[in-house]
């Protein structure tokens, strides 16, 4: 079991290090801020949401198995919490939200999401 918790943390590492890469070598091509937007607080504010609520459901895999499920919506409901609270009001300062903006923070989402998503599964299975 210990293996499907490494596994995750190495796919959540280097998933977002990627994505990271590739994200600011678009906004570099496309001659834009690299930096801006919140995105390296984006970024790592959603791989350690994403650290926290694998653990969480790690942990209490063998006691609340048919419940895993949930607990994951609600880990998701928490970063939607934290997205609404913490990057909305930076990012709606200027009375909207930008392309730019929406995807410091979706993008790191999104990515998040599918590996923690991955690693639920595998936790499932086992």
């Amino acid at each position: 079991m210990y293996l499907i918790f490494k596994r995750f943390l190495i796919e959540l590492l280097l998933g977002i290090l990627l994505a990271f890469s590739i994200h600011l070598t678009i906004l570099n091509l496309n001659s834009l801020p690299l930096f801006d937007n919140s995105i390296i607080t984006s970024y790592i504010v959603n791989m350690l949401l994403a650290f926290i609520i694998f653990t969480a459901l790690y942990l209490v895999r063998d006691k609340f198995k048919n419940e895993i499920g949930f607990l994951f919506m609600g880990g998701s409901f928490l970063k939607f919490f934290i997205f609404f609270l913490v990057f909305l009001p930076v990012f709606k300062e200027d009375g909207s939200i930008n392309k730019l903006e929406f995807a410091s923070f979706f993008v790191p989402y999104t990515v998040c999401l599918v590996i923690e998503t991955l690693g639920v599964i595998r936790l499932l299975k086992n």
